[in-house]
């Protein structure tokens, strides 16, 4: 198994040459990728990728927004992968027929992940599948997405900066 380590670069292209600095290239930017990118639950999304018929791409592109892939709670109150606020998750609850739970059962990456992903899968049905709108209607809420133009909504309409770069930065990542 070849090393991925900075050393291990330097040292093949001293000893190789230039076939050895293209491979660790490849290499050294898949570990980079995976670094930036971290990926963790994946049997998770992609269970409720599959459940809800989205892709398991967009998911892990919502997580990674979200919470980097890190359980933590904002300053909004919003807990756990997919920053799923107290108020949303009684949403999530009613909505889904879901079970009793308590807030804190949100840091549970199982949970927090089925939660996210159903509230996701229903603001798409809310914007007649406009991903656009269900990413700015999950970071700003429906309303405002609502005030914005709806199911008509595109990122250049978005009126928030911080609501545009964050879905800018799901769709570039789910890429």
């Amino acid at each position: 198994m070849r090393s991925r380590s900075p050393w291990a670069f330097a040292l093949a292209v001293g000893l190789v040459g230039a076939t050895a600095l293209a491979i660790s290239r490849i290499d050294i930017g898949d570990a980079i990728k995976e670094v930036t990118l971290p990926l963790r639950h994946e049997d998770i999304i992609l269970q409720q990728a599959e459940r809800h018929d989205l892709d398991p791409a967009l998911i892990a592109a919502i997580i990674y927004e979200e919470s980097r892939f890190s359980d933590q709670t904002s300053h909004a109150g919003a807990r756990g992968l997919m920053q799923i606020t107290p108020d949303t998750a009684d949403t999530i609850e009613r909505l889904s027929g879901g079970e009793t739970f308590t807030y804190d059962d949100l840091a549970n990456p199982d949970l927090n992940i089925r939660y996210g992903t159903y509230y996701f899968d229903y603001l798409l049905e809310q914007y007649d599948g406009n991903v656009v709108a269900a990413l700015a209607a999950y970071n700003s809420g429906p309303g405002n997405v609502d005030t914005w133009g709806g199911s008509a909504l595109e990122t250049d309409q978005i009126q928030f900066e911080e609501t545009r770069s964050y879905v800018e930065g799901v769709l570039e990542r789910r890429e």
